[in-house]
């Protein structure tokens, strides 16, 4: 599979094109994690003729900038940075979820840090515009923390926070699965708490995002996602050792996955009890100043395709 880098993600903008084999290809961007893997399944629930290209990215960013740049099809996203996207005016449309939980505060095992107080004066690795960003910061206001004054983020990829706990370069991080769970069984690291909201937002976490004008121009092609979407999370929901296993294939022992799996849920399902989580979590963004305005979560979110799939296949929304 193909992996963009952020310059390669600036060049497809510049060239507004991936390498394609041929005119079928269908372009999906995601992460190469456990939580994220959907994408790794679609041909299988895809007719024959059509070929599914999967391009693997660090962060959502990057993701979202090579869908904009008409690069990509459809790509993964956390809520988070949907709502900010939006909330920038972008044409961007969320169309199924992704997954829910995954995330753990972590720390130094044996070290100093005992409680989320312990962390004042301390280096926090963390990835900007993510559900993890906003979780920590949550996190430290409701210990008495300011995130600007009282701690010091430093914006370190997932794939490299366990590296950087590990060698002294920062005092925690919050992170997706499996870096928490691997940074616990590499005995280098504890978990110190794992942050979720209450009730009002929930554990969401992740989505797939297309554009506006997909929808517009092409709701078959975005039908045909969601419904391989649903399909591959439904399939390795039921068959967990399959899901874990390809996942290992990612780099990642299957033994700390194994471990991990608590702490991570696959996700395609979106009713008006998502979106109202969804507008809890924009509410909570705008009050900790991650974005200056609410978007129009109306035309963030497209229902249509998740219910039509659940309709057609016997699926519970």
């Amino acid at each position: 599979m193909k992996k963009f880098s952020p310059v390669f993600a600036f060049l497809i903008l510049l060239t507004g094109a991936v390498p394609s084999a041929h005119a079928r290809d269908i372009r999906v961007g995601t992460w190469k994690t456990a939580q994220t893997i959907q994408p790794f399944f679609y041909e299988q629930f895809m007719p024959k003729e059509t070929r599914v290209s999967v391009f693997s990215f660090t962060n959502p960013a990057d993701q979202k900038t090579a869908l904009l740049a008409g690069s990509l099809d459809m790509c993964g996203t956390t809520i988070a940075h949907a709502i900010h996207s939006a909330s920038l005016g972008q044409p961007v449309v969320v169309v199924a979820a992704l997954c829910n939980k995954s995330s753990a505060l972590v720390v130094e095992k044996d070290g100093p840090v005992k409680t989320v107080p312990d962390l004042k004066g301390r280096k926090i690795g963390y990835v900007p515009g993510t559900m993890h960003e906003i979780l920590l910061r949550e996190t430290l206001i409701r210990n008495g923390l300011s995130p600007a004054t009282d701690v010091t983020l430093i914006r370190v990829d997932f794939f490299d926070m366990g590296l950087a706990l590990a060698r002294g370069g920062i005092d925690a991080f919050l992170s997706g699965e499996p870096f928490p769970t691997m940074a616990v069984a590499q005995r280098f690291g504890e978990i110190l708490s794992y942050p979720y909201y209450g009730e009002s937002i929930g554990t969401i976490n992740a989505g797939m995002l297309v554009r506006r004008e997909t929808i517009k121009n092409n709701p078959d092609l975005v039908y045909r996602l969601v419904k391989a979407h649903a399909e591959a999370t439904e399939h390795l929901t039921d068959h967990p050792e399959e899901w874990l296993k390809r996942a290992a294939d990612f780099g990642t022992d299957l033994s700390i996955l194994r471990k991990a799996a608590a702490n991570m849920a696959l996700a395609w399902r979106m009713d008006t009890v998502f979106v109202d989580r969804v507008k809890a979590l924009g509410s909570r963004m705008e009050a900790l100043g991650a974005i200056q305005k609410q978007p129009d979560y109306d035309r963030l979110f497209d229902l249509s395709f998740v219910k039509r799939v659940a309709s057609e296949n016997g699926l519970k929304e």
